[in-house]
């Protein structure tokens, strides 16, 4: 079975509409999607899912919040989208979204750049305003070069647009997704520049409040990695999901449906829906 658990569509900071999301993951021969938009559910919301009837989609979410002032990404699946405890939640990190957006705006125009939050407010539309519509601002607006220089300079890890004080904590999103009868995924641990120490603290920690899987592949990876992570699943007890993070066609290390098979000691998290 192919399973693709982390997507994101135009609901988010993904380029393609949840259908054309769908039908691209089927063409790709995804057996398994999971629609995992950030501190969103409306890009499954109205989703016909007969479009693609051998692909099976799995309600989804990708939750912000800290673990020791570094900023970690939480996916719930398999989720009750009309849960009223989620569906709380979900106000409460749009509203920090919000806030963190604005503290975003004024620190890029203390650097010189203009027009900041309306530009990204204007690209982001209806779907949840994120950094990539900042970059994308920066970019159409003609004040940065490229993404990749708007990410590496300003709003990247550690840059001054990388705001991470406004979001709930831990447990919190945990006992979201649970409520809502869903699996908690500590998302792509390699991604967040931590020491191998710190990477098994980390996911400890997300264990002992309450977390059930963890996320070894993340799109393209070396296949050492996925094993070093399937043993860390393995020493704390979690079960193992995977991804590709794909949020736009053209990006070769998060393609869609371009998943390897978890490691084979490991227990996938659909083992538990």
């Amino acid at each position: 079975m192919l399973a693709d658990l982390h997507t994101h569509t135009n609901a988010s900071d993904g380029q393609l509409s949840p259908t054309e999301l769908l039908t691209n993951a089927a063409a790709a021969g995804v057996d398994l999607l999971a629609i995992t938009d950030h501190d969103t559910i409306s890009g499954i919301a109205g989703l016909d899912k007969n479009i693609a009837p051998d692909c099976t989609v799995i309600p989804g979410i990708e939750l912000s919040t800290n673990w020791r002032k570094i900023g970690i990404h939480i996916v719930g699946l398999n989720i009750d989208p009309d849960n009223t405890t989620l569906l709380a939640g979900i106000m409460q990190q749009q509203a920090a979204r919000l806030q963190r957006s604005q503290l975003i705006a004024k620190k890029l125009e203390k650097l010189g750049f203009k027009d900041t939050l309306a530009g990204a407010v204007k690209l982001a539309g209806d779907s949840i305003i994120g950094r990539p519509h900042f970059a994308r601002h920066l970019v159409d607006s003609g004040q940065v070069k490229t993404m990749k220089d708007a990410f590496r300079k300003y709003l990247g890890s550690g840059k001054p647009g990388d705001v991470r004080d406004f979001w709930a904590p831990m447990e919190d999103i945990i006992e979201w997704i649970h409520q809502a009868g869903g699996s908690a995924v500590l998302a792509h641990p390699a991604k967040y520049r931590l020491t191998n120490l710190k990477t098994e603290e980390l996911t400890r920690a997300f264990r002992d409040q309450g977390g059930d899987a963890l996320e070894l592949i993340s799109g393209k990876q070396d296949p050492t990695l996925t094993t070093r992570l399937g043993k860390l699943a393995r020493r704390c007890g979690l079960l193992a999901s995977c991804g590709s993070d794909f949020h736009q066609p053209g990006q070769p290390w998060a393609v869609l449906g371009e998943v390897a098979a978890l490691p084979a000691d490991c227990t996938p998290v659909w083992d538990n829906w």
